[in-house]
């Protein structure tokens, strides 16, 4: 459990580095964006895919 919240708290830290950074996390290109009119609808594909691949690593490598 100790290992867990160690490497989550890094990812955290890490996510927060990049946004400070200016690195467009959930706005990356391949992201559905629908606007018309006055409402905009949003569903992030790609940022689902890689954050979904990265926690699967991230698992693999823990239960090492």
């Amino acid at each position: 459990m100790g290992k867990v919240l160690i490497v989550a708290g890094l990812a955290i830290v890490a996510i927060g580095v990049l946004v400070q950074f200016g690195v467009p996390i959930g706005r990356l290109p391949g992201d559905i964006v629908v606007r018309r009119g006055q409402s905009t609808f949003y569903f992030p594909i790609v940022t689902c895919i890689i954050l979904s691949v990265l926690l699967s690593l991230i698992g693999m490598l823990l239960r090492r």
